[in-house]
């Protein structure tokens, strides 16, 4: 045991001092450097030789001693050259190339602001240029092979295809390799001394990085390092590699996905969203990862995106959870826990006449508060969840068209479900059957009769989670069929007036009935077991309605401006409709049985046995409505020199509307409720809209002394045309830091426009048609903070609040003094923002208040950090039953996702409550 825990710290010792021993020789690299070069084929560079003397000294370089060198012809192709300054040619068979110089050979471009090449031999030389300033501009950039080099001194052998490279920058995937001193290979690979590899742009002064005592690169392909340690804002820390292999791809490439750290009072310590990532193709990708814990649970997840450009695009996620509470032969638990989360969408341009749509988001009820990823988040306190599948297949050059959707809606709260599954629909738009295809002289009045047809099939159930896959197909699930044809037409009289006689035709196909009868015991009608009987039923109804409508306006000037019209426009309808009594034994849709109620008395019960069907059974007794519907609408037209038509157009009422009915036929309670919608639009994102119901008639009470209404109108007794039954209104504003100056200032948009336009001309000079010069990789970063004269940096904060709030009046319990419904109030608040004090900080909010309760339901806060080349996100909610925070410090770049800190909190049941 003794020597295992020596050689455990003689291991660490060596970790540890790997990059000191980096540091140490990075400083004394130049002694090997100097015994390297000194036998090298290329002559090594000292300054800028050719600033000075125009000429490169050559006398020990063994290239021209080469016989190769000497024979005409040693290259296979022509050497092409070109200068925007001017070209120098010396008796010595030297060229010197001025000003953005370029030489090509084969596929080998070089470019530099000043090049020197031997005309009899394959050398080449390349450097920077320096203006009045004395700035660097015009660094020499190699390309071979689809590979960039870009360094400030190069030299290269066309024939031998070696070169000599200092301060070499490439790119490398998503990151950036630098060296000082870099020979390059026939092969394209180079060997390199002092090297850097890093995601950082800033190449000058790179956030962090990994400093590469000496190492090969092989573009494309991948690097291989000796000693390496890591270097962030230029300090050397103790995380060091004694060699290391990075590979890279132009395609997608599988990988191991590394997990998170994380522990769990309940779970224990878990390495949480570990696997391996499978690229299959360009098309689809999958990542299998899981979670495992020390106490015993684990998951396993399968996330999987697709894409095919022109067709289709989704994602498609699986997560299972097996979980352990508690002690083992003590209080311990386990749960099972399923989700399935599908999303795909079909491009419009696939396939006109069929689509396929699908948002499935189906889970356990219990696996929100499972799982890591949804415990503390705003969709894991969701109590409800839906999920649909829709295919629809149009027929061509035709009416018809098919639909098949799946439906599942959940409730969390009671682990309930509603399955419908399959829901074929098929549909005829509206046609006129009657309409002539040749059509000479006025259409005739039958020309303008029109029928549509909806036929709807579906297949449901309503149980709970554990009970769906033992449903009995024929006994627990529902099936039915429903037939629906309107038909219609509409003809103008005296020019004014809108005449619609409609019939409409709906027909039900069930496949079972429910029996009732009295139960003497419990004093109710109820259907006994075994009383279900299964065969083919057809139910049917019909109405006949006649509806009258026209548009009648009004204008006038008010007093207080003769400039502004103020416009009313009235809309009145008036419709008859009439419904036979489809209870009336001739029909066959109700049955009737008679009993002895609890007081000796024998009564009739009429009921329907498809009234639990799917879709309901026909209505009983008849019915003669005669409907009122009144619409008005108020604008009003302002004077305004920004309109064109110097006049500018104000929404007072966009709608106020107001309807009710009567039931001639009816023994009592003829008169509906009073029902009045109002829209008031005050800009084009906020729009108001306010409901309300009116009852018309008094309360009394019933045999039993249970409220009833009774056949007694209000406005009869002086108590006014209708007491207020139920109204709501919601209202859901939002403000920026631009909302005050729109209202106040001057107009934004008009300014951003500008300002936008100025710059595109500014920053493209070369116009539309013109693309961006890229930038060196050599040259500084940029500074794009603007200044104030002061010096200090110009920032625009940035800010959204919004709030949503909606409030609903119903009637409540019965005051048995007044004989009327107290009114019963309820509010739901929400509150949302973020604010952006600078451009790399950012915070958020989203909370909602219990009006019940008196406090804050629920609260999460993001708080987000750009570091540039990494980033620092801080979740948290900080007050209700889910109080957590999650802190995150990760690189920004892809390929380096897996270096990263998190931080989670350890809330559960065996916490203390600190409140």
């Amino acid at each position: 045991m003794r020597k295992v825990r020596i050689l455990a710290y003689i291991f660490l010792c060596i970790l540890f001092s790997v990059p000191f021993w980096g540091a140490q020789y990075a400083y004394t690299k130049h002694r090997a450097i100097n015994s390297i070069y000194s036998n090298d084929t290329l002559p090594r560079v000292k300054g800028d030789s050719l600033l000075k003397n125009d000429s490169l000294k050559l006398r020990n370089d063994s290239l021209l001693q080469d016989s190769t060198a000497q024979k005409k012809n040693a290259l296979d192709a022509v050497v092409d050259y070109t200068a925007n300054d001017s070209v120098v040619l010396m008796a010595s068979n030297w060229g010197y190339l001025y000003g953005a110089a370029e030489v090509k050979y084969t596929e080998i471009t070089l470019k530099g602001e000043k090049l020197s090449m031997n005309m009899d031999s394959s050398l080449v030389y390349a450097t920077y240029g320096l203006d009045s300033v004395g700035k660097e501009f015009g660094y020499p950039v190699f390309s071979d092979g689809g590979t960039d080099y870009e360094s400030k001194d190069m030299k290269y052998n066309f024939k031998t295809k070696k070169g000599y490279i200092t301060n070499v920058i490439t790119t490398q995937g998503e990151g950036y390799v630098i060296a000082g001193r870099a020979k390059k290979q026939e092969d394209n690979s180079f060997f390199m001394l002092d090297g850097k590899y890093t995601t950082c742009d800033d190449h000058e002064h790179p956030h962090f990085y990994l400093a590469l005592t000496k190492a090969k690169v092989k573009p494309k392909k991948n690097v291989v390092t000796g000693p390496a340690y890591l270097v962030i804002e230029g300090l050397p820390l103790p995380l060091g590699l004694p060699f290391g292999f990075f590979p890279f791809s132009d395609k997608y490439s599988s990988g191991v996905i590394m997990p998170s750290y994380g522990d769990e009072m309940d779970r224990g310590f878990n390495l949480h969203d570990g696997g391996y990532y499978f690229a299959i193709n360009d098309n689809i990708d999958l990542a299998l990862t899981g979670d495992i814990y020390t106490k015993g649970s684990w998951a396993l997840k399968a996330r999987s995106s697709y894409r095919k450009r022109y067709k289709y695009s989704g994602s498609f996620d699986f997560n299972y959870l097996y979980n352990k509470y508690g002690e083992k032969d003590v209080d311990q638990s386990i749960s099972k826990d399923l989700a399935i989360n599908w999303t795909h969408s079909q491009d419009p341009k696939a396939n006109m006449f069929r689509t396929l749509s699908a948002s499935v988001n189906f889970a356990t009820s219990s696996y929100n508060n499972n799982s890591l990823d949804n415990r503390y988040t705003r969709q894991g306190t969701s109590n409800t969840k839906g999920s649909s599948v829709n295919l629809t297949q149009k027929i061509p050059n035709s009416a018809w068209s098919i639909s098949a959707s799946m439906n599942v809606a959940q409730r969390s709260q009671d682990s309930s479900i509603s399955m419908t599954l399959p829901n074929l629909t098929v549909t005829m738009s509206r046609v006129a059957p009657f309409k002539r295809k040749e059509a000479a002289g006025a259409e005739r009045w039958y020309e303008k009769i029109q029928l549509s047809y909806t036929g709807d099939f579906r297949n449901s159930i309503d149980t709970k989670e554990n009970l769906l896959l033992k449903s009995n197909l024929q006994k627990d699930w529902k099936n039915a069929m429903k037939h629906t044809i309107p038909v219609s037409a509409t003809f103008s009289a005296f020019n004014y007036l809108n005449i619609t006689p409609s019939i409409n035709y709906t027909e039900r196909w069930y496949t079972s009935k429910i029996q009732k009868q009295w139960n003497p015991q419990t004093n109710t009608h109820m259907s006994m077991r075994g009383d279900t009987t299964y065969s083919f039923k057809r139910v049917y109804d019909f109405n006949a309605a006649l509806s009258f409508q026209t548009k009648l306006y009004g204008e006038y000037i008010p007093v207080f401006s003769k400039t502004t019209r103020i416009r009313h426009v009235f809309t009145p309808s008036i419709s008859l409709s009439y419904a036979p009594d489809f209870s009336d034994p001739m029909f066959g849709f109700y049955e009737r049985y008679k009993y002895i109620d609890s007081k000796g008395q024998q009564m009739e019960y009429v009921y329907s046995p498809y009234s639990q069907g799917m879709f309901g059974t026909a209505p009983m007794g008849a019915s003669g409505m005669v409907s009122f519907n009144f619409e008005n609408n108020l604008e009003m037209k302002v004077a305004s020199e920004k309109d064109s038509t110097g006049y500018k157009k104000i929404s007072l009422i966009d709608n106020l509307s107001i309807n009710f009915s009567n039931n001639m036929m009816a023994d009592s309670l003829k008169w509906s409720d009073i029902a009045v919608n109002a829209r008031f639009k005050f800009s084009k994102s906020f729009v108001v809209n306010i409901g309300a119901a009116f009852d018309p008639y008094m309360y009394g009470l019933d045999q039993y002394g249970s409220p009833t209404k009774v056949d007694k109108l209000r406005i009869s007794h002086g108590k006014g045309i209708g007491r207020l039954k139920s109204t709501g209104y919601s209202i859901s504003p939002s403000i920026n830091q631009d909302t005050f100056k729109k209202l106040f200032g001057k107009d934004v948009e008009k300014e951003g426009g500008k300002k936008e336009g100025s710059q595109t001309d500014t920053d493209n000079p070369e116009g539309e048609a013109g693309e961006q010069k890229k930038g060196s990789l050599l040259e500084k970063k940029k500074d794009d903070n603007q200044y104030d004269e002061d010096g200090y940096v110009k920032n625009d904060i940035k800010w959204n609040l919004a709030f949503n709030f909606s409030m609903n009046y119903n009637y409540g319990d019965f005051d048995y003094d007044k004989m009327e419904y107290k009114g019963r109030l309820t509010k739901n608040f929400g509150l949302s923002g973020s604010i952006q004090p600078t451009k790399n900080w950012n915070f958020n909010f989203n909370t909602s208040y219990d009006f019940d309760a008196k406090k804050i339901a629920y609260m999460s806060c993001n708080l987000t950090r750009n570091l540039h080349c990494w980033s620092i996100t801080a979740s948290f909610n900080p007050v209700g039953a889910y109080k957590s925070y999650y802190v995150s410090l990760r690189a920004s770049s892809s390929l380096l996702q897996d270096l990263k800190y998190e931080q989670r909190g350890r809330s559960s049941s065996y916490d203390p409550n600190w409140d």
